[in-house]
C-alpha cells in the first residue's frame, strides 16, 4: 500500500469517526438532562478530527494556481 492509499484510508476513518461523533452529540443533546461536559468533550474531539481531515485533504489535493 503506497502513501497516498494510506492517507485516503486514514481520511475515510476520520470521516466515519466525525459522523459517529455527530450522532453521539445529537443523542446526548436529546436527553432530558444532557451531560454538557461530555458534549463539550465530544465537540472538541470533533473539531480536532475536522482539522486533521482538512490537513489530509490538503496533502491529497494539491493547490491549483489559476
Amino acid at each position: 500500500m503506497n502513501q497516498q492509499e494510506q492517507l485516503m484510508e486514514r481520511l475515510a476513518q476520520l470521516k466515519a469517526e466525525h459522523r459517529d461523533l455527530d450522532d453521539a452529540i445529537s443523542a446526548l443533546e436529546q436527553r432530558s438532562l444532557p451531560d454538557m461536559i461530555q458534549i463539550q468533550r465530544l465537540k472538541k474531539r470533533k473539531l480536532q478530527i475536522r482539522d486533521e481531515i482538512m490537513q489530509l485533504e490538503s496533502c491529497l489535493l494539491p493547490d491549483i494556481i489559476a
